[in-house]
């Protein structure tokens, strides 16, 4: 099929390139004009494992192209994916101004029959207004114009494999044609008719997706439900953590145990920094907002989010109480994206982290395998340093704030070697509290006996 994708950002570039890998002809475009003179360059703006073959790949073969003409995108997809950005008001309520802006521009630009796709992540009844703009601003009348919901589930670092491999695929429809045409776009991904580029030729692996076609209202609730729910599993795993402080037991224990029950599943158990990224925080807020217009009281929610915005303080009340003081000491910081495997710090808890260390006077350098570039232009004012060896250096603690799988295999000999105290604060629950105690750190984490004893022997 023809596909046009408006929105090149996480969504809509990973979701234009694996279109194009698995047969489709697409066009992509973007209201940053930088974006698509990067992309026709040959760069990649954004940072997603794998993201940059498949879009070399797709290029070469030329199924995958990018326009920063918006009217000529529109006109060359018989589908249109709208991958643009829906983020936070101040109130809480998602912005749909972008989609409000995409809507008008298909109506106007639209000659011939469309698809048009809502991928970004919305809240119910958005598809309706969508339909509705479509038709208020259509240029054309009587060319028709179907509006399909299909909620992306794409984990930022696992976006590729998400989208070829995906558990299941959403689609909300109001008639049988674009169901029909939403499953021929999905086929080679359903049937597994491709060679996937993550794996080899032996591929696929793992049980098909399934194939879940609803109303557009349920399509996009699903969304807003699934990443709340997920929230409230990371606040539930924190404020278990805070309890096991006070009972000496272990997190690690508790949660692995309460994730062997089918019913729960180990899944964002991980008890730490908290939960940050641009998904997980925005659809928390919109599903609030948009249960409080519908009279329906989500106060749970509410208190996952305090929890989680309290994190933090609990983090640099453990960083001042193992240092007594911070203003004027050197600290090193190991992670600034919001979680491993991307270069995004949106809403990252490393960066709220380090401008309150900032503010209580600490001098701060930071180490991150891929996300320094982007900390640079919002934390122009602190350190960064080549490695996680380097920000060590002469530091009076190193605090882990992102997973990053390869902080859990540095040679900490060699880290504690470069420090001017053995502290480290481990805000993922990285690794082995009797491991960096026989290393000769001073070790503290979340949840964990480590940060009772230690307290208690001070």
């Amino acid at each position: 099929m023809r596909i046009s994708v408006i929105g090149t950002g996480y969504v809509g570039l990973v979701t234009g390139a694996c279109l194009a890998e698995i047969g489709h002809q697409v066009m992509c475009t973007d209201s940053d004009a930088s974006k698509i003179k990067t992309l026709e360059s040959g760069g990649v703006p954004i940072y997603e494992p794998g993201l940059d073959k498949v879009i070399a790949k797709a290029r070469k073969e030329g199924r995958l192209s990018f326009c920063a003409n918006p009217a000529d995108v529109v006109d060359a997809g018989d589908a249109i994916f709208i991958c643009v950005g829906t983020p936070p008001l101040p109130n809480g309520d998602a912005d749909l101004s972008a989609i409000d802006h995409v809507a008008r521009m298909i109506a106007s630009e639209a000659t011939s029959p469309k698809l048009v796709i809502e991928k970004s992540t919305v809240p119910a009844r958005t598809g309706h207004e969508l339909k509705r703009a479509l038709s208020v601003y259509a240029r054309k009348p009587g060319v028709a114009l179907r509006v399909v919901s299909n909620p992306e589930f794409l984990r930022e670092g696992t976006a590729v494999e998400d989208f070829l491999h995906p558990d299941r695929v959403v689609v909300g429809v109001e008639d049988e044609t674009a169901e029909r045409q939403m499953r021929d776009i999905y086929r080679p991904v359903l049937e597994r008719t491709f060679n996937c580029p993550m794996h080899s030729p032996e591929c696929p692996k793992g049980p098909a997706a399934q194939w879940l076609v609803t109303t557009i209202n349920s399509a996009e609730l699903i969304k807003h439900a699934s990443n709340s729910f997920l929230a409230l599993k990371v606040s539930y795993a924190n404020i278990v953590a805070d309890l096991a402080e006070k009972l000496d037991a272990d997190i690690g224990e508790v949660t692995r145990a309460m994730g062997m029950d089918p019913r729960i599943g180990p899944s964002f158990l991980n008890a730490g920094l908290g939960f940050g990224g641009f998904c997980l925080p925005k659809d928390l807020q919109a599903f609030v907002r948009l249960a409080e217009r519908c009279g329906v009281d989500f106060s749970m929610l509410q208190a996952a989010e305090k929890i989680n915005k309290q994190r933090i303080d609990r983090f640099v009340g453990k960083i001042r109480e193992a240092l007594w003081v911070v203003r004027g000491k050197p600290l090193a910081v190991l992670g600034l994206a919001f979680k491993p495997n991307t270069d995004d710090v949106r809403f990252a808890p490393a960066i709220d982290l380090i401008n309150r260390l900032v503010e209580e006077g600490a001098r701060v350098r930071a180490y991150d395998p891929q996300a320094m570039d982007k900390a640079r232009s919002i934390m122009p004012g602190i350190e960064y340093a080549e490695s996680a060896y380097d920000a060590a250096k002469g530091c009076e603690a190193l605090i882990i704030a992102t997973e990053w799988p390869e902080f859990r295999s540095l040679d900490w000999e060699r880290i504690r070697a470069r420090m001017a105290r053995p502290l480290l604060l481990d805000g993922r629950n990285l690794l082995s509290p009797a491991e960096m105690r026989a290393l000769g750190f001073e070790y503290r984490s979340f949840g964990r006996p480590d940060a009772v004893a230690e307290i208690q022997n001070a």
